[in-house]
């Protein structure tokens, strides 16, 4: 009996597990990034013109998707040309800060997924998120959701593959975020990460990160 005990503890160990990674990664996957992205990978997206993509890159990084908006519509993208591009590309959203002018530019979000984005806020994983936006839409729309937002990391306490989902991060930068714990303030982060990449890098990195 011990053993079947012991044999089912395990069991429901590993299954903890899993599902404690399956609900870690805390930027969404499966976007081409407009922050990060090489030239050449923007050139390929719908409706892009060199002069456009030369655009995007000269005014990096975008604090969210809304001035790139702008700078799109500027640029002489219509709203139809502009979502067709947004289904390939985007800046995640905070799901925590994020305004209903970015969320409305998600498509096919729309006013009532920006409500209840805001409604279940502070959201702490990707099993809240599962758990609250699936009551309104099937697991596979939660999914395409899940590409364009991102719930901000905890810098003191985060794990390596959290930090990994973070368009552009690799395991150097993953050591470094590790190397200057405790973390105590913006200020902080930007003189120790400053020391690595330039300033424009550190605050596309610095919009993913929260201190607790």
């Amino acid at each position: 009996m011990k053993s079947v005990l012991r044999s089912i503890g395990a069991g429901a160990l590993a299954l903890a597990l899993v599902l404690s990674t399956s609900a870690s990664a805390q930027v969404g996957k499966g976007l081409v990034d407009f922050n990060s992205a090489p030239e050449k990978e923007l050139s390929g997206l719908p409706n892009m013109t060199p002069a456009i993509v030369k655009a995007i890159v000269a005014a990096r990084p975008y604090p969210t998707i809304v001035p790139l908006n702008a700078m799109l519509t500027q640029q002489g993208l219509t709203e139809p040309q502009r979502t067709e591009l947004y289904r390939r590309a985007f800046v995640h959203v905070n799901l925590n800060t994020g305004t209903g002018d970015e969320i409305l530019l998600i498509p096919g979000a729309g006013k009532r997924m920006a409500h209840e984005f805001d409604e279940y806020r502070p959201w702490r994983n990707w099993a809240h998120f599962d758990k609250e936006i699936g009551k309104y839409v099937d697991q596979k729309e939660v999914e395409r959701l899940k590409q364009y937002v991102f719930i901000p990391i905890n810098l003191n306490t985060a794990a390596d593959d959290v930090f990994l989902t973070i368009p552009g991060v690799g395991p150097k930068m993953v050591h470094e975020f590790n190397e200057y714990r405790p973390w105590k303030s913006q200020a902080h982060f930007e003189k120790e990460i400053g020391k690595y990449v330039d300033q424009k890098e550190v605050a596309r990195l610095w919009r993913y990160m929260v201190i607790q």
